[in-house]
């Protein structure tokens, strides 16, 4: 039996349970009432009637917002927005190894799917509203039809796959698909306007909302990408192969990113990469078919190289392109090994694949474990935050800056505003005029000082925090730094 374009529809069942199963996996191991994170909390406060919205920083790209606005605009439901987006993840996944159907054979795609799939890292952002998991399955699918012969339905599919990059982030859809743009240009054999035409009209499609609104709210293009690297600590060469390699533990951000390296055994994997890529490289070679190996392989480098190299910190997400555009060559290379001539040779290899999948899996397992039981924690403690701050009076219209003050002001309804770092967005001054009319509070951790602007207003312990309230329309609260009983 086959499917409208002649696929075999049991090779669409064996991806389509790879799909079902990560989907699975999302809601039985990364839980769906996780609550947000600082970053959700900015592109969720969107869209959300829940809080104001929070600062848009310049690097910031408003294809999240626009992912989640169908659930978030509607429901202030964690779970449910969790949910939808492990649905929507699953069915990304599906659709970006379809792209590759009929340049490698089903169990390959079927094992790149499982080996991306079951990274501690994609399991924990793929119910994210985050990013990087979408550039990924977009570079994955993206790679796949440039691969394929051309049809109307391979260039279609391209140029929706560069969009949904670019809609994501910019700079990482450019950095993703450079390698296609120098085959497309440089070699003789794949040079062909319509794709190349598809993959630019993609891009330009998928950016086109972060340009103008470069020109309406940043200054200028210019000068949004000169604030986008400001932010990110000024791109330049700044070697970051062990600050990926620290984050590996379960460190969702790595910035400054100081201490010993992880334990070996939580980071093999990730050093036995290049060998495992070099090795595809040389299988692909030898079956005289190395376009479908070498060009994700030069995608993967290319997607990598800015966070490993241009940027001084790190976070394991950065990475999630580069890992889907490996998955395919490395699946390739560990079905050809199983697959190896010689009864005796190939029982041996097979096994030891497997020992070396099943221990694979139970470090990623555990690494996810630690970091969602971490993040749940830390969540958790940012929701009674905002309840102590609600029993202080400091409730809707209300304006948060401080420590952690982005997720804290959607978890309790306000505004958010700094007057320093990178997302600095208003004065002293302007936080005083405020207080007239709506409550304002700056948060302070345990053992800090509260700036000079409110060293003179009331202290209040608000959960692990100090809040200092300015006077204003709220509750009172009394000067010993206790909520009234």
């Amino acid at each position: 039996m086959r499917g409208r374009s002649g696929w075999p529809a049991r090779a669409d069942a064996g991806l389509l349970a790879v799909a079902a199963a990560f989907t699975l996996a999302q809601l039985l191991l990364v839980r769906p009432g996780m609550g947000l994170g600082w970053d959700e909390s900015v592109y969720v406060s969107q869209v959300s009637p829940h809080a104001p919205a929070a600062f848009f920083s310049a690097p910031r790209a408003r294809g999240v917002p626009l992912l989640v606005a169908p659930v978030a605009a509607w429901s202030s439901s964690v779970v449910l927005l969790r949910t939808c987006l492990a649905v929507l993840s699953g069915l990304g996944l599906l659709l970006a190894l379809r792209a590759w159907r009929g340049l490698f054979p089903t169990r390959v795609l079927a094992t790149a799917g499982a080996l991306f799939a079951t990274l501690w890292v994609t399991l924990f952002y793929g119910p994210q509203a985050m990013p990087n998991y979408w550039v990924a399955v977009g570079a994955l699918a993206a790679t796949g039809y440039v691969l394929r012969p051309r049809s109307r339905s391979a260039l279609w599919g391209l140029a929706l796959s560069a969009a949904l990059m670019a809609w994501m982030r910019p700079a990482d859809a450019v950095w993703a698909t450079l390698p296609l743009f120098v085959l497309l240009v440089g070699v003789r054999r794949w040079r062909h306007p319509a794709p190349l035409l598809a993959l630019a009209g993609g891009l330009a499609l998928g950016a086109a909302e972060w340009v103008i609104e470069a020109y309406l709210s940043y200054g200028g293009l210019a000068r949004r990408l000169s604030d986008a690297s400001r932010i990110q600590g000024g791109l330049g060469w700044n070697p970051a192969v062990g600050d990926q390699a620290r984050a590996l533990a379960g460190r969702t951000l790595c910035r400054p990113c100081t201490g010993d390296l992880p334990a070996l055994v939580l980071t093999l994997w990730w050093w036995t990469l290049p060998l495992l890529a070099a090795g595809a490289a040389v299988v692909a070679v030898r079956a005289r078919r190395p376009a479908r190996t070498l060009v994700p392989l030069a995608c993967a480098a290319s997607a990598a190289f800015p966070y490993l190299f241009l940027i001084g910190y790190a976070a394991p997400r950065f990475l999630l392109p580069a890992y889907a555009l490996l998955a395919v060559p490395v699946a390739d290379l560990l079905v050809h090994a199983v697959r190896a001539p010689g009864r005796v040779r190939r029982r041996l290899t097979a096994a030891l694949v497997t020992l070396a999948l099943a221990a694979h899996l139970t470090v990623q397992f555990v690494v996810l474990d630690h970091t969602v039981r971490r993040t749940t924690a830390a969540h958790r403690e940012w929701a009674r935050t905002a309840a102590a701050l609600h029993r202080l009076g400091v409730t809707p219209p209300c304006l948060l800056t401080g420590d952690d003050y982005v997720p804290l002001a959607f978890y309790a309804g306000c505004a958010s505003a700094a007057t320093g770092g990178h997302d600095a967005n208003t004065t002293a001054a302007a936080l005083g005029r405020a207080a007239r009319s709506r409550s304002v509070a700056v948060l302070v951790p345990p053992g800090g000082t509260p700036p000079a602007y409110a060293r003179s207003w009331t202290p209040a312990r608000a959960g692990a925090l100090l809040a200092y309230l300015a006077p204003g329309p709220r509750a009172g609260v009394q000067r010993t730094g206790k909520p009234k009983e």
